[in-house]
């Protein structure tokens, strides 16, 4: 791919993720912002692909369009899918996401370009990974698989961690909030009432679980 097909690309791209982030701003439906922001994580591991950080980008599409995407909608599924409307104004939040996104742009003026050989980056460890990798890892072919699981094995290992330990603190919360409209369970919906425990739901569907049973089975003695 030659440079000015990159270049198209990662324009391509950026006007995509322009688009998906307005989109997820003004949106009031809380699903279509859900999966507007699993679309803008798709397409920024797109964009980590164009500027060849694959680890990168494989991390985005699993955590950003794959896991986060999945828990937002089962916690879409307890609390539904309308936005409230905001109690105050928005003028205060506007201010401080203009200043912010101010610094941050100001703070790129003094980045080195993309992909120069004497950037501080590649001027330290990177030199010698690439060419001592091989030697030191020789049952990983892959330089950048090479660092991640070897080099940077504790560092990987501690972010798989937080990543796990982040789901499993989620799903604990979604465990013991608020119970649904409505469950599906052994064939059939139930609803759940006002004021009722998950014990109570149990002990309903276990009932009518056994009702049916029983209903089956004296049908069929009847057709005996």
């Amino acid at each position: 791919m030659t440079e000015s097909m990159v270049q198209i690309v990662d324009v391509v791209l950026l006007v995509l993720l322009a688009i998906t982030g307005i989109a997820v701003i003004r949106t009031r439906n809380l699903f279509v912002a859900v999966m507007l922001a699993g679309i803008y994580s798709l397409i920024s591991a797109g964009l980590f692909v164009v500027m060849d950080a694959v680890d990168v980008a494989f991390t985005e599409a699993a955590v950003g369009a794959g896991i986060s995407t999945v828990l937002l909608l089962c916690t879409l599924a307890l609390v539904g899918y309308k936005e409230s409307k905001p109690q105050h104004t928005t003028i205060l939040p506007l201010f401080i996401v203009i200043v912010t996104g101010g610094v941050l742009v100001y703070g790129t003026a003094e980045i080195p370009p993309f992909g120069e050989p004497d950037n501080p980056a590649h001027q330290n460890v990177a030199a010698h990974y690439i060419h001592d990798s091989g030697d030191e890892i020789g049952h990983i072919p892959n330089v950048v698989t090479s660092v991640l699981a070897s080099y940077r094995g504790y560092d990987t290992m501690g972010e798989t961690a937080v990543i796990f330990t982040a789901m499993v603190g989620v799903l604990l919360l979604l465990s013991r909030g608020s119970l649904p409209k409505r469950v599906y369970h052994a064939g059939h919906w139930h609803k759940v009432k006002r004021g009722m425990t998950r014990e109570d739901l149990i002990a309903e569907m276990e009932d009518e679980e056994a009702h049916d049973s029983t209903v089956v089975g004296g049908e069929g003695e009847e057709d005996g």
